[in-house]
């Protein structure tokens, strides 16, 4: 080896290592934010379906027409979500209870490129339904 060939094999194991280091981020930060989706998701549909049990029982009773209670279904599913301290929207489309879940979910990896976090988010939707043991009105 001639003196003029002395660190090229330094470069390219540097090149190298950066492109897997940058890999290894994609592929870990990438599996965090799959699950920070799912978990979005889920905490939206676990929000939606606490909305949809909010039933105006008043209306049920006196006429015997089955219809969500719309204040009561919002603030069910904003009960819900509370623990998880994670951003949530809570809409009213005619019978049904619509939830928008937003994370932030920081990177592991990824940060050192400046990507410091990823927000991702997950939409869940329920309706109540009068289930087939429920009492006549």
């Amino acid at each position: 080896m001639s003196r003029g060939d002395r660190g090229q094999v330094t470069a390219f194991v540097a090149t190298v290592m950066l492109a897997l280091f940058v890999l290894a981020g994609l592929v870990i930060d990438g599996g965090y934010a799959l699950a920070a989706r799912r978990r979005a998701i889920d905490e939206a549909n676990g929000a939606a379906r606490a909305g949809g049990q909010a039933v105006d029982l008043a209306a049920y009773r006196a006429t015997g027409a089955f219809h969500l209670d719309p204040a009561g279904a919002i603030a069910a599913a904003r009960a819900y979500m509370a623990p998880t301290g994670h951003e949530a929207t809570v809409a009213i489309v005619g019978d049904r209870v619509q939830v928008r879940v937003t994370i932030a979910q920081p990177m592991a990896l990824l940060g050192v490129v400046g990507i410091d976090e990823l927000t991702v988010s997950g939409r869940g939707e329920a309706r109540s339904v009068r289930g087939p043991g429920s009492p006549a009105p």
